[in-house]
Order: structure tokens, then C-alpha cells, then sequence
């Protein structure tokens, strides 16, 4: 029983240490296949995406229809809409979402957390796809936007701000139904380590 405990500890430790260690640095690692503006959105959507999907994988199943008041979003209305912002915004800057996708209705399609997370990374897939395909001189073009005019780059912009404030919404959801984000808990971990 002992040794079946230890080596318990041994896999959990391990384990533990290669998700510290896995967290995405784009800052240092890179953004392989674009560069300039493009590099830096990049840089942001990987490190949303690396904290939305280890958020969303953190959250119990039975959590996923949580909601903190009637009137705001579930746990995964907030991730499928970010979803469907992944697939939705980048139409502007030419890549428009698959035909297999029902953007209008993803939000409320499923809550079912594995289909949640699925659709989460997959949104993001192609969102960096989208910033690679887009040409660099395609970053001042201009279009009608909300009564007045954007930029490509402001689109990005706008992409990456409004995936930002979903970000915030989700960890302050996890923290009000008591769930520690999980780059909290591996600083956590970090700290008492250093004790």
C-alpha cells in the first residue's frame, strides 16, 4: 500500500510539473509562421487560449450550467461564445468560419463539457490559422465598422480585447463558485515549494 502511495505521489508530482511547465510563453518560444503586428496578436491569442482552455478544463462538469445571476451566461455559454467569436470575427480579416459551424446558434448548442472544450481549442485553431493567412498589407485596409471605420489591425484589436474581457469573466465565475484558476494553483504550488 505504501509503495502503490508512493508512486501515486511520484506520477502526481511529475504530472504537476509538466503542466507548470507546458504553460504557453509566446514571448520567448515565438509565434512560428507570422511576424510584425500579426506576431504579437498572435502572441495574446495564444496566451487567451492557453488560459481559457486550461479554465475550462479545471471546471467540473456539473459546473458547466453555473451561472452567478439569470440575466449573465453559464460557464459554458461564456466559452461557446468566445467560440463562436473565434469563428465569427476573423471573417472580417478573410477567413470566414466553416459551413459545418452554426455560429448563430453555438452559444447554447451544447453544455456538455467535453464538446465545450472541443469546440473552444477548435476555435482557436482557427483563429491562428486566420492571423497566418492574413497578408501583412491586408493590416490598413478599411471597412464600415459599427457607424464608422476599422482597420484590419483594429479588428484584431478588437478581437483580441473582447476575448480578453471573456477571460476576465471566466475567472472571476471560477473564483465566485470557488474554483482556483489553475496558473493560481501552480503559483500556489510554486510558493509553498520554495517554503
Amino acid at each position: 500500500m505504501t509503495r502503490a502511495l508512493s508512486a501515486f505521489a511520484v506520477f502526481v508530482f511529475a504530472f504537476g510539473s509538466m503542466q507548470v511547465a507546458a504553460q504557453v510563453n509566446p514571448y520567448k518560444e515565438g509565434t512560428p509562421g507570422v511576424t510584425g503586428y500579426r506576431s504579437e496578436v498572435m502572441a495574446e491569442v495564444m496566451v487567451q487560449e492557453d488560459k481559457l482552455t486550461r479554465l475550462a478544463e479545471a471546471i467540473p462538469a456539473e459546473k458547466y450550467t453555473w451561472r452567478p445571476s439569470a440575466d449573465t451566461r453559464s460557464f459554458a455559454e461564456v466559452f461557446l461564445h468566445i467560440s463562436a467569436a473565434n469563428y465569427n470575427l476573423y471573417k472580417l480579416v478573410g477567413t470566414p468560419a466553416p459551413t459545418s459551424i452554426d455560429i448563430k446558434n453555438l452559444e447554447k448548442s451544447t453544455t456538455d463539457k467535453t464538446k465545450v472544450v472541443a469546440t473552444l481549442r477548435d476555435s482557436f485553431a482557427h483563429a491562428k490559422q486566420a492571423i497566418k493567412a492574413m497578408p501583412d498589407v491586408d493590416l490598413e485596409k478599411s471597412m464600415d465598422w459599427f457607424g464608422g471605420k476599422n482597420t484590419e489591425r483594429g479588428i484584431l484589436l478588437f478581437i483580441v480585447r473582447h476575448t480578453a474581457e471573456h477571460l476576465g469573466q471566466s475567472i472571476a465565475y471560477a473564483r465566485v463558485a470557488g474554483i482556483v484558476p489553475p496558473w493560481t494553483e501552480d503559483a500556489q504550488k510554486k510558493q509553498s515549494e520554495k517554503k
